[in-house]
């Protein structure tokens, strides 16, 4: 196990410890999620602004066969392994962990994250997990998109060539 693989984890199972641990610290812990197929600007802005809000990064990597689920069967275009690998590759990630499932909830409910995170396409009602997070008193945020960044946008552009 390098560096960068000792920040996946395939399972909530396989990161109890370190969430434990980060926990009894009092770490603030940040939660966002997404696919990542095809690791662009926006991606790298909007994981800098979840960053910015805690003190741990935790980011939820739908699997493949949760993103052909999502996104259809030509996806994802790089395996869990390599998005996973990129995404511990950043400074700012201290955590990737894979999710099976077509939202994150069941894993939110595992990390209890202080701050939820996502893109401001969605209203707070819409991201799941929120209900668990203001349960319990933490917040849920939705920020800004670098606009002119997305993997479906970067696709065609590379069909159109």
């Amino acid at each position: 196990m390098n560096e960068l693989t000792a920040k996946i984890y395939p399972s909530c199972d396989a990161f109890f410890n370190t969430l434990k641990m980060w926990k009894t610290s009092n770490q603030k812990l940040v939660f966002t999620n997404g696919c990542f197929d095809l690791l662009h600007r926006g991606h790298i802005d909007s994981l800098l602004k979840s960053a910015a809000l805690g003190d741990k990064l935790i980011v939820g990597l739908n699997t493949d066969r949760s993103v052909k689920q999502l996104k259809g069967s030509k996806r994802p275009l790089m395996d869990e392994q390599a998005r996973a690998l990129m995404l511990a590759a950043l400074q700012m990630v201290d955590a990737v962990i894979l999710f099976d499932e077509e939202t994150p909830y069941d894993l939110i409910k595992f990390v209890q994250p202080d701050v939820l995170v996502k893109g401001n396409e969605y209203a707070i009602e819409e991201i799941a997990g929120y209900d668990i997070v203001l349960a319990r008193g933490g917040t849920v945020e939705t920020i800004e998109l670098t606009k002119g960044y997305s993997t479906s946008a970067l696709i065609q552009q590379i069909k159109d060539l």
